[in-house]
């Protein structure tokens, strides 16, 4: 009888699936009568892509099947059983870059779109499918029809690898969450006071001692498993990792293929201080320091013991942050470069002759107005380049460069402020957007940030347009990103727990229309295979909404 029931329940929660279980929600979803039967005699075909594409991509296909199911298709058509990949030959502007149409019959799945782009979202709607209903063989999938593209262009996340270092694997794992969900720029945090992770060969130091650090057991940066982490004596232990070019290159690669674009942040003039620990010249103090540690975030060392800024006063600085960004330019075909710009501590600058002196020359009435300078000088360098720049809305105090993005993560009133000056923006407000920060009550949780609570209802209801703007001005936001900050994650395990379900819960907030998104289905559609999806694969989650379903 239990058996019975259990079956009859397996079979409920399949059917439903169908009707409901994509995330994030698409935009139009029609139910047919009848299955599609994916077993090994279903082919595959990709037409009128670009051949490289077509290879990744029926290359991905295949695999992605095969792992999560053990069935094998074809990598040729197959006259009863296809399934059709193909980039329409008219336009469809309804479906822009990255939208697509899935329509699945007993005899054929059908993939559309204008680009690689929607092909590789329609597919990811496909492989939720089949994993929601890969209960029971033959794996058997509904018929449909869906018509989706997203409702904001910018859908990104914050990757902070400086305080803890995350090494390729764990990076690509990222990424492939990432595309399930439909997100599409990976903001890569590669350098701060705490480690530089990129490796420039014109300045070898910034590897060799800019990516270590000396910690201290039971600091809140100290991570005494690490692979990383070298033990020096009984007290203190070496910190640290990088990613080489070649490895850079790779993750790019690897994105790209994804529909992902890497956006490579190097912090300046500020959060440097472990660039200035391998190059101190190019400080305003010029002394010798080890690259800082969590003594700083402690107390134990005060931030005017350690070389943190870049000195604004003197040409060596611009000339050796040009180079920096000149190989930086070549590992990352981002359209858009971060230059960070955040919580720059001027007192460096109010003592050092040299940046006066810089101030009196040009006319500067502040120090905001020589930070200003400084953005705007690396701006120019960049857009010789062909690059635009993207800065934290700290770059707003003393006038921003003109064709500069804002990022707005100091609650909404720095996007409102750009967006009125008719500059681009995207809105990573701390409350709610901040995954470092607890997701429920902090007594319950894993050692986190607690400035505010963010939890799932918050991020999936966070609303991306600020009221205070016209529908004119509202164009300038061009998209969002949660952020993860990794001062106190230092475990894969931990970066899970504290994305998940969070990431999806964005993802649908900013892919899906106001009319298809709703909380409360939301979390229902979690539990139809997502929760068991990760907790199959051994990723962690946060369990709060798990309903520990049939599957």
């Amino acid at each position: 009888m239990k058996k019975s029931l259990f079956i009859l329940l397996l079979i409920i929660v399949s059917t439903y699936n169908g009707k409901a279980q994509l995330i994030p929600a698409p935009e139009n979803l029609k139910i047919e009568k009848g299955h599609f039967v994916l077993d090994a005699t279903t082919g595959i075909s990709i037409e009128n892509a670009d051949k490289a594409e077509s290879i990744k991509l029926m290359s991905y296909i295949i695999n992605r099947i095969a792992t999560e199911t053990n069935v094998v298709v074809s990598n040729k058509k197959q006259s009863k059983k296809n399934i059709s990949v193909e980039i329409l030959r008219t336009l469809n502007e309804n479906l822009g870059k990255e939208g697509y149409l899935l329509n699945i019959s007993s005899s054929e799945i059908q993939i559309t779109a204008n680009s690689y782009a929607g092909l590789f979202y329609g597919t990811q709607s496909l492989l939720q499918y089949i994993i929601a209903n890969n209960t029971q063989t033959p794996i058997k999938i509904p018929c449909l029809s869906i018509s989706d593209k997203p409702n904001v262009a910018w859908r990104g996340m914050v990757m902070d690898v400086s305080r803890h270092f995350y090494n390729v694997k764990a990076i690509k794992e990222l990424l492939d969450l990432m595309a399930f969900y439909k997100l599409n720029i990976f903001h890569w945090h590669l350098a701060d006071n705490e480690g530089w992770r990129l490796e420039i060969k014109k300045f070898p130091k910034l590897t060799e001692v800019g990516a270590w650090r000396t910690e201290i057991p039971g600091s809140i940066f100290y991570k005494k498993d690490s692979t990383y982490a070298k033990k020096l004596d009984g007290k203190s232990y070496q910190y640290g990792g990088f990613y080489t070019q070649a490895q850079i290159k790779e993750v790019v690669a690897y994105a790209k293929d994804r529909n992902i674009t890497v956006v490579p942040e190097i912090d300046v003039p500020g959060h440097s201080g472990a660039a200035l620990s391998a190059y101190p010249e190019f400080s305003c103090e010029k002394h010798t320091q080890e690259t800082p540690n969590s003594a700083l975030w402690n107390g134990v060392v005060k931030p005017e013991n350690v070389n943190l800024n870049y000195c604004a006063g003197q040409e060596s600085t611009f000339k050796f942050l040009e180079d920096v960004f000149t190989e930086v330019m070549s590992l990352f075909p981002s359209q858009y470069i971060h230059v960070g710009g955040d919580e720059v501590d001027k007192s460096y600058w109010k003592k050092c002759p040299n940046c006066q002196k810089r101030m009196a020359e040009n006319s500067l009435k502040d120090e905001n107005a020589l930070q200003s300078y400084f953005i705007k000088r690396i701006a120019q360098f960049l857009e010789k380049n062909n690059r635009k720049i993207i800065g934290w809305d700290e770059i707003l105090e003393g006038g921003a460069p003109t064709n500069a993005t804002v990022m707005s993560w100091r609650g909404k009133k720095g996007g409102i402020e750009a967006a009125k000056l008719k500059q681009d923006v995207i809105m990573a407000p701390n409350n709610p957007l901040y995954f470092n920060r607890v997701q429920e009550d902090p007594k319950n949780e894993p050692y986190g940030e607690i400035f505010s609570i963010n939890t799932l209802e918050k991020v999936y209801n966070y609303s991306l347009i600020p009221t205070e703007l016209s529908s004119e001005e509202a164009k300038y936001i061009i998209g969002g990103q949660f952020a993860i900050w990794t001062e106190h994650i230092s475990s894969v395990e931990h970066l899970e727990y504290i994305l998940l379900p969070r990431m999806p819960a964005f993802a649908e907030n900013l892919w899906s229309t106001p009319a298809n998104k709703n909380y409360n289905s939301f979390i229902s559609r979690l539990n139809q295979g997502h929760y068991d999806y990760w907790k199959s694969n051994g990723i962690r989650f946060h369990p709060k909404y798990y309903t520990k379903s049939v599957y």
